[in-house]
């Protein structure tokens, strides 16, 4: 059984908890790497709550590493110009992307980001 596909819907708790993990990547905009540590520290101390919010906080994890080392490539292409508008597009996406997994989550339905490198399994 995929750890994604759940027979019965999750309840509201598992649910916002799954949220959290994925919106607790906006601690990034208020101090370093808060993106990656918050969806690790959510993920980590409610992993054990249901496998829903397992699923999701991995997802939530391996996408914020994915964003992280996304940002990295473009700080070295900004020495040829173009990493400071793909810089923009990273950001626009993860934030868009972001918030998308958080309303899937609460809304009960596993979401799975496109374009990212599943680390974390």
């Amino acid at each position: 059984m995929d750890e994604l596909t759940q027979t019965q819907p999750p309840s509201q708790e598992v649910r916002q908890w799954a949220m959290f993990c994925h919106f607790s990547a906006f601690l990034g905009l208020v101090f370093p790497f808060g993106n990656l540590l918050g969806p690790l520290i959510v993920w980590q101390i409610k992993k054990d709550l249901d496998p829903f919010v397992d699923a999701q906080g991995k997802e939530a994890l391996n996408f914020q590493i994915t964003v992280a080392l996304a940002v990295v490539l473009c700080f070295l292409l900004m020495l040829v110009v173009i990493g400071f508008p793909l810089l923009g597009l990273v950001s626009i996406g993860a934030l868009v992307l972001t918030i998308i997994a958080g309303i899937k989550a609460n809304e009960g339905q596993a979401y799975r980001y496109p374009f990212c490198w599943r680390l974390v399994k």
